[in-house]
């Protein structure tokens, strides 16, 4: 049996559950009394993978970061994949903070991963393909320790294991 088993470490963002994620918050900040007035807007640009946040002050911005990311949870998002930037004066008085999505592994992060997966001392070879690290091996239990080992470490992105063959 020398058939090569392998899978794919990504960094996947859903899109579709951002935008849910988004619009709960929205709706959240409208109903709650502190934050009626705060004219608070959250705006998902899938181009630019960012998250926009205006609203009146750093009160509500902290607020409505603190809902958002809970949000994120409860619809099982990483908060990892969030990546805050300053604020930044607006127009009128009021806040702007631009929120990057994380989305797919950088090649630093990616050499880092190998890096673990190499100095692991088991019997599988690492590749950095794009934005994504693929790892395959001739027995199954090798690739299940480096999905273990990759768990463990607490990366500053979330990661997801695709592509089982």
């Amino acid at each position: 049996m020398a058939s090569n088993h392998s899978f794919d470490i990504v960094s996947e963002v859903d899109f579709q559950e951002v935008d849910n994620a988004v619009n709960q918050a929205l709706k959240e900040i409208i109903q709650r009394y502190d934050l009626k007035d705060s004219r608070t807007t959250i705006e998902l640009s899938k181009k630019d993978k960012s998250l926009s946040i205006h609203t009146k002050d750093d009160y509500a911005l902290k607020q409505s970061i603190d809902i958002l990311q809970t949000k994120f949870i409860r619809r099982g998002l990483s908060i990892k994949v969030l990546k805050l930037n300053e604020a930044e004066p607006a127009a009128g008085g009021t806040l702007r903070m631009k929120i990057d999505l994380r989305s797919g592994i950088s090649k630093d992060d990616a050499r880092e991963i190998t890096k673990l997966i190499k100095d692991s001392k088991l019997k599988v070879n690492a590749q950095i393909q794009d934005e994504q690290v693929r790892v395959s091996g001739s027995k199954i239990d090798d690739l299940q320790k480096i999905q273990q080992l990759v768990k463990e470490r607490d990366f500053p992105f979330p990661v997801q294991f695709v592509n089982y063959k």
